[in-house]
C-alpha cells in the first residue's frame, strides 16, 4: 500500500483583500497539516482573490501577490506539505493564470492555465493569456525579491507534472475539466495518479451536479485522485462561488465539502491508497494500450516520498453518497449567505426591505430570515468569526451574542410595507403577519399624501390631472400614475435606509433590498427606479416559478407559515386601483405567463434563438395547443416589449446570480438596450412562414404530455432538443 494523505478546502475569499486571504490560507495549512494531509489544495487564484477583474491588469496586483508567497515561503507554511496556490504571474509581456507548487520553502514549479473561462460570467482573456507552449518546461527567473529572499533563483514553468519518488502529481485548472481534450487524460496515461483542480466556479440552480459529474468521469475510466478546491462566498461581486471542494478517486466521491456556508475556512481531508490507482489502471486493457504509445508531458522530478505504507492506525477513507440541495434550499441558502457576505463586508448596520406582501418582496424576506437563523446556528456551532461579525453588526455589549434568530432579525432588518388606497387589507396582513414570523422591525407607511402632492404639482404646472384607466383615462394617464407611486415607493426607502439608524441611535447606515425576479427583468416589467433599483437584490435571477416553488418550501422549513398564503395568491402590482369587476394581475398586465417567460429566456439566453428560431421552435413545444400564427404573435409579443424595455437592464440592480437565462445587462447578457422594436425583418420571416403552415395547422396530436415529456403521444416524434430544453430548469450550465 502507498497511504496518502490529502487536504482541499472551501474559502472564503475577497477580491484584493490580501490580509483577509492571507489569513485563509495559513488557517488552511494550519488545519491541512494538523490532519496529518502532505498536499494542500486551495481555489484558483486565491492569494489575489478571483474577482479582481481588471485589477488583474494593474502591476501592484501582481506586486502584492509576490509578497504574499514570500510571507508563506519564509515561514513554515510549507514545511513537509506540498502546497498549490493560485497567484497571477507576468512571465516576459504576458501575464498568466498560474498555480505556484511549493513544498518545503521552495517553489518547485509554475503551472500556468492552459484554457481560460471566457464566456458566461468569465472574462479570463480580457486579463490571462492562455499558456501554448505545451512540449518543454522553461525556465522561469523569479522576480529578484523574491529570488533573493528564498535563495532561488529561477523554477520551471509550463505545462507538465511533478514526480516524487513514489507517485506523479498535477495540476488542472478549473475550466480545464471541462474542455474537450482535459489535459488530466494524457496525464493519467504518463503516470500522473494525483489530479489537483484549483477552481473560482461560482453557484447557478442545479448545476452542481454537473461539475461533479466531470470530477467522476475524469476517474471512473482512466483512474486516479482527483481533487478539487473552490472559493466559496460573495468575493466582491454579483457571483457566489459555491465552494463544494472533495475528493473523488477512481469515480468515486470519498470526501465532499459544503455547498453554502458562513464559514470562512473549511477543510476536507482523505486518506486513499494510490496502489488502488495502480490496480485499476492495470486491469484497463485499453488504458494500458494507450499508454504505451503516448505523447510525453515534461515533468520536474523531485526527490522526496509523501507516500507511508500499510499502517492499520490509518483508515482510508470509503465511497460516500453525493450530497445535493435541493433548488428551495439553494435559494434559501445561496443568497442567504451571499447577503452576510455583503453585509459584513459593506460596512451596513443591516437591511431595508419595501415588503409589498407579495410573492417576490416576501421572498427575499424569508432569505434574510434564512440568513439570520444560519448566524444563529453557525455562533451555537463555535464560529468566532461569525460570532464576532454577528456581534458587531448587530451591536451586542456585555458579552451577549445573537442565540435567536429573531432577536438578531430585529436589530438588523428593518420590512415597510408603503400602502396606498391601491393596497388591498389582504397585502397589507400578510406583510405584517410575514415580519412578526421573522422578527424584522417592521413599519406600515401610507404615501398617498406623497403621491397626492406630485398630482397636486403636476396639475398647477400643466393645468390637467391623470386619471386611472378604469376611471377612464388613457393608457398613458394610467401608466404614469402607476410609475409615481413606484418611485415615491424608491425614494422613501432609501431615505429610511438612512436615516431610520439615526433615529434609533445607531451608527452607520442600511442597505436597499430589491425584489425584482428575472422574468420580470427579461420582459421589463418593472418600472425604471422603483424598488426594483436597491442597492443589491438577492433574488433578480430566479424566476416567478421557482421562487413561488421556495415560498411553500419555505413557509414548513423556515417556519415563516404565512408564506404559504402569500404563494397561493395571485400575483399583482397593486398600482391601480381595486374595482368589484377588476383587480390588476402581473400575467395580464404582461400579456404572457410567468412559465412562458421561461420559456422565452431560456430561448433567447441558452439556445441563442433569435425571433424566428424561437418561432420555429416553439410551433413544436406549443403545437398540439396552439396554431402556427397564434404562436407567431406570442413570439412577437414578447420581442416586441423585451426590446422597448431593454434598457432598464443598464441600470438593474446587482443581482445574486442563479439562473442561466438571466438578462443581467453589466456582465452575463452582452446586448444592445436601443433596438428597433418592430423587428421587420424577422418578424416579416416569421409571416411568411406561418403563412406557409396555413395558419391552422397542429403539426401534433393533442397531448397533455407533450410539453413535459417533449414527445408526442404515440412515441413517433418529438419536439427536438431545443424546444423541450426550454422548458426544462435544468438547462444550460
Amino acid at each position: 500500500m502507498r497511504l496518502l494523505k490529502v487536504a482541499t478546502c472551501n474559502l472564503n475569499q475577497w477580491a484584493m483583500d490580501f490580509d483577509c486571504n492571507m489569513k485563509n490560507i495559513k488557517e488552511s495549512i494550519a488545519r491541512a497539516k494538523e490532519a496529518g494531509a502532505v498536499i494542500r489544495l486551495g481555489p484558483e487564484l486565491e492569494i489575489t482573490g478571483y474577482g479582481c477583474e481588471d485589477h488583474f491588469l494593474e502591476l501592484d496586483t501582481i506586486t502584492h501577490a509576490w509578497e504574499c508567497l514570500k510571507d508563506l515561503l519564509l515561514g513554515d507554511w510549507t514545511d513537509g506539505i506540498l502546497c498549490s496556490f493560485g497567484m497571477p504571474v507576468i512571465k516576459g509581456s504576458e501575464r498568466y493564470n498560474c498555480q505556484v507548487l511549493c513544498l518545503n520553502r521552495k517553489i518547485i514549479m509554475i503551472r500556468p492555465k492552459l484554457w481560460l473561462a471566457n464566456d458566461g460570467n468569465y472574462r479570463e482573456l480580457r486579463w490571462f493569456t492562455a499558456w501554448k507552449q505545451k512540449d518543454q518546461l522553461e525556465d522561469f527567473l523569479l522576480p529578484h525579491e523574491i529570488s533573493e529572499a528564498l535563495c532561488q533563483k529561477s523554477v520551471p514553468f509550463g505545462y507538465g507534472f511533478i514526480q516524487f519518488l513514489d507517485t506523479a502529481v498535477a495540476v488542472e485548472v478549473c475550466e480545464e475539466l471541462f474542455t474537450p481534450i482535459p489535459p488530466h487524460a494524457d496525464l493519467a496515461l504518463n503516470g500522473v495518479e494525483v489530479f489537483m483542480n484549483a477552481s473560482g466556479s461560482h453557484h447557478q440552480l442545479r448545476k452542481l451536479d454537473y461539475r461533479i459529474r466531470a470530477f467522476i468521469s475524469a476517474t471512473h475510466s482512466r483512474g486516479g485522485v482527483y481533487m478539487y478546491s473552490n472559493q466559496q462566498g460573495c468575493d466582491g461581486g454579483r457571483l457566489y462561488f459555491d465552494g463544494c471542494s472533495c475528493v473523488v478517486v477512481n469515480g468515486d466521491m470519498i470526501a465532499q465539502g459544503s455547498q453554502f456556508s458562513l464559514r470562512d475556512v473549511e477543510v476536507v481531508v482523505a486518506q486513499v491508497d494510490l496502489d488502488a490507482v495502480a490496480g485499476f489502471r492495470g486491469s484497463i486493457s485499453s488504458f494500458q494500450e494507450q499508454a504505451s504509445c503516448k505523447t510525453k508531458i515534461s515533468s520536474v522530478a523531485v526527490q522526496y516520498s509523501l507516500c507511508q505504507p500499510f499502517n492499520l492506525k490509518m483508515s482510508l477513507s470509503s465511497p460516500l453518497k453525493i450530497t445535493y440541495h435541493s433548488p428551495e434550499e439553494e435559494i434559501a441558502f445561496g443568497p442567504g449567505c451571499w447577503l452576510w457576505d455583503y453585509l459584513r463586508r459593506s460596512g451596513a448596520s443591516g437591511f431595508l426591505l419595501p415588503l409589498s406582501g407579495g410573492a417576490d418582496s416576501s421572498s427575499v424576506a424569508a432569505i434574510v430570515g434564512c440568513m439570520c437563523q444560519l448566524v444563529v446556528k453557525e455562533i451555537a456551532n463555535g464560529d468566532e468569526q461569525v460570532k464576532a461579525d454577528a456581534i458587531r453588526i448587530g451591536r451586542y455589549a456585555n458579552g451577549e451574542f445573537p442565540t435567536e434568530s429573531r432577536e438578531f432579525a430585529k436589530r438588523i432588518f428593518y420590512t415597510v410595507f408603503m400602502g396606498s388606497e391601491n393596497s388591498s387589507q389582504e397585502t397589507r396582513m400578510r406583510a405584517t403577519k410575514l415580519a412578526d414570523e421573522i422578527g424584522s422591525w417592521h413599519l406600515d407607511v401610507s404615501i398617498d399624501t406623497v403621491v397626492s402632492a406630485f398630482l397636486s404639482l403636476f396639475q398647477t404646472l400643466t393645468g390637467k390631472r391623470p386619471r386611472y384607466k378604469v376611471d377612464g383615462g388613457s393608457n398613458v394617464e394610467n401608466l404614469g400614475l402607476q410609475n409615481i407611486q413606484a418611485r415615491i415607493r424608491m425614494v422613501l426607502a432609501f431615505m429610511l435606509a438612512s436615516l431610520l439608524p439615526w433615529v434609533h441611535n445607531k451608527q452607520g447606515f442600511y442597505l436597499v433590498l430589491g425584489s425584482s425576479n428575472v422574468d420580470e427583468g427579461l420582459r421589463g416589467y418593472l418600472t425604471k427606479y422603483d424598488c426594483s433599483s436597491a442597492d443589491i437584490n438577492p433574488i433578480g435571477s430566479i424566476s416567478k416559478q421557482d421562487l413561488r416553488t421556495f415560498l411553500r418550501w419555505a413557509a414548513t422549513h423556515l417556519g415563516y407559515s404565512s408564506l404559504a398564503e402569500i404563494e397561493a395568491a395571485p400575483p399583482t402590482a397593486e398600482l391601480e386601483p381595486i374595482r368589484s369587476n377588476y383587480s390588476q394581475l402581473d400575467e395580464v398586465d404582461m400579456g404572457m405567463t410567468y412559465e412562458e417567460l421561461s420559456v422565452y429566456g431560456r430561448l433567447r439566453k441558452i439556445f441563442h434563438c433569435g425571433p424566428v428560431s424561437m418561432f420555429k421552435n416553439l410551433c413544436y413545444r406549443w403545437g398540439a395547443r396552439l396554431t402556427p400564427s397564434e404562436v407567431a404573435e406570442k413570439v412577437k409579443h414578447f420581442f416586441k416589449y423585451y426590446s422597448i424595455n431593454r434598457h432598464k437592464m443598464t441600470v438593474l440592480t446587482p443581482s445574486y446570480h442563479a439562473e442561466s437565462y438571466s438578462p443581467e445587462d453589466n456582465r452575463f447578457d452582452l446586448r444592445q438596450f436601443l433596438y428597433n422594436a418592430r423587428w421587420p425583418y424577422q418578424f416579416c420571416k416569421i409571416d411568411e412562414l406561418v403563412k406557409e403552415l396555413d395558419g391552422e395547422k397542429v403539426p401534433f396530436s393533442k397531448s397533455s404530455d407533450h410539453e413535459k415529456m417533449g414527445t408526442t403521444s404515440d412515441g413517433g416524434g418529438g419536439m427536438g432538443v431545443i424546444a423541450a430544453g426550454s422548458g426544462n430548469p435544468r438547462a444550460g450550465h
